[in-house]
Parts: structure tokens; sequence; C-alpha cells
């Protein structure tokens, strides 16, 4: 269950056992989820959304925990990018803001160091640190994600 969970229903899992590397995973574990936040967000609003996200953030602790002592961050578990997303994109439409917010958030995630307190939350230990990080960049998408949405 944990796996199942950490792999984001084994999206995560998919780019390793196709190339041979986990490079990548994490933006297919990140499209995956963000199909699902903007289907609960057309669905049941920004309130839905807030809800999923505040589930998937415990379940990244939960699920990715299992794994943190022994693999660290390992490229596999993409459950804490499913969190970014879903944060990115709270109240966010299909087009353009999702898609804006989409990139400022893979972006924030693979640049850690450009994008301030992204590395940072990274540092933090265990389980919290890996979904931090995410959270973080996820943050960076959200504003983003509304500025252009507001402009357009």
């Amino acid at each position: 269950m944990h796996r199942l969970l950490a792999s984001w229903f084994g999206t995560g899992l998919i780019i390793g056992k196709v190339r041979g590397s986990d490079t990548g995973s994490g933006t297919v574990g990140s499209l995956f989820a963000a199909v699902i936040a903007l289907f609960i967000g057309s669905r049941y609003g920004w309130v839905g959304q807030i809800v999923a996200t505040a589930i998937i953030i415990l379940l990244s602790v939960w699920s990715a925990g299992r794994f943190v002592e022994d693999e660290g961050d390992a490229g596999w578990i993409v459950i804490d990018e499913a969190a970014g997303i879903f944060l990115a994109l709270i109240g966010l439409s299909l087009w353009p803001g999702s898609m804006v917010a989409f990139v400022v958030f893979r972006a924030a995630d693979i640049f850690k160091d450009k994008f301030p307190g992204v590395a940072a939350a990274e540092r933090l230990r265990g389980a919290i640190g890996v979904t931090a990080d995410d959270l973080v960049a996820g943050l960076y998408g959200l504003a983003a994600g509304h500025i252009v949405q507001t402009l357009f």
C-alpha cells in the first residue's frame, strides 16, 4: 500500500521501467495528478480541491516516510509532486491558469535553487522535507496561475 501511494498509483515507476532511470518520473506523476485535481475542481470547486490537497499531503508524508530513510527522495516517489500540483491548481480553470501553474510548479521543483525557499524546504528531515519542497514549489505555481488567470 505504501509503495502504491508513494509512486502515485504506479506513475512514478513508468519511466524507470521504460528507460531504466527515474529521471522525469516527477513530471509523469504530476501530469496524472493534475488531471485528477482539475477534475475535482470542475466537480467540487476549490473547496473540494483544498480537501483533496490536504488528504494528499497527509498521504505523502505517511507513504514516503516508509522509504525515505533507506532510499532518500527516490525518483519513483512522486506522491509529493502530486501534493504540490494539487496545491498549485486550487481554484484555477483549465486554460491558461492551470497550464502556467503546472509549468511554474515543475520549474520550481526541478530548479530548486533558483526559487527561494524550495531548496530550504527540501532540507527538512525525512518525509516532511520530501513533501515540503513540492508544496513550496506548488505555491509558486499557484501564485503564477492565479496571476495569469486574472489577467486573461
